[in-house]
C-alpha cells in the first residue's frame, strides 16, 4: 500500500479493553472463511462469496499485509479492520490525484452491538496515526448501513460527500492528518 510504504509490519498486538489486534496468523483462515462468506457481514459491500468460491481462493494466511488487522476477542477471530489505499478511479477524496488511506472493518454477527467495532476501529486508527502521522483517512459506506454511519460518527470523521457507487447511494467521510 503506497501510503504505508515504510511502516513497520507487523506491529505488537495491540489490546484495547477487551479485544486483542494483531497481524493474520494460519489459524485464522476459517474464521475468515466465515466472515467473507456470511450474507448478513457482507449486505452492503456488495454481497457474500460462496464459502467454497473462497476456499480456493484464500491463501492459507489470509491479509498478510501492511493495514490487515484481525480483530480478537476471548481468543477467538471476531472479525477485521483494515487500512487501503482508495482507488483512485472511484468517486469520494480527499487529495488531488486520490490515493488516500481508507478504514474498513467487517465483524462477525455475533459480535455486533456490544461496541466492538468502535473499540476496534479506534485501537487501529491510533496505530495508523502514530504509523503515518501525515496521511488523511477516508472512508465510506452506504448510507442504508445506519449501524456503520453511527460508528463512524462516534470514531469522528465527518461527512464530506454523497455519491452512488455500486447501484446504492454512499456516505464517504474524512478524518484530518493530525
Amino acid at each position: 500500500m503506497a501510503n504505508l510504504d515504510g511502516v513497520t509490519w507487523p506491529p505488537a498486538p495491540i489490546s484495547t479493553e477487551r479485544l486483542i489486534l494483531r497481524a493474520a496468523e494460519g489459524g485464522d483462515r476459517e474464521s475468515m472463511l466465515d466472515l467473507f462468506s456470511d450474507e448478513r457481514v457482507n449486505q452492503f459491500v456488495g454481497g457474500a462469496e460462496p464459502r467454497e468460491h473462497l476456499d480456493q481462493l484464500l491463501p492459507a494466511i489470509p491479509g498478510q499485509r501492511a493495514g490487515f488487522f484481525v480483530v480478537e476477542l476471548d481468543r477467538r477471530v471476531c472479525g477485521i479492520v483494515t487500512f487501503d489505499s482508495r482507488d483512485v478511479a472511484r468517486p469520494g477524496h480527499v487529495r488531488d490525484g486520490g490515493g488516500e488511506v481508507e478504514l474498513g472493518y467487517m465483524l462477525l454477527p455475533d459480535a455486533w452491538g456490544y461496541g466492538y467495532a468502535t473499540e476496534a476501529c479506534a485501537a487501529a486508527m491510533a496505530w495508523f496515526r502514530a504509523a503515518a502521522p501525515d496521511e488523511p483517512l477516508v472512508v465510506s459506506t452506504q448510507l442504508a448501513n445506519e449501524p456503520s454511519l453511527r460508528v463512524l460518527r462516534k470514531l469522528g470523521f465527518t461527512e464530506l460527500e454523497r455519491h452512488e457507487e455500486y447501484g446504492e447511494a454512499q456516505w464517504f467521510g474524512a478524518l484530518s492528518a493530525s
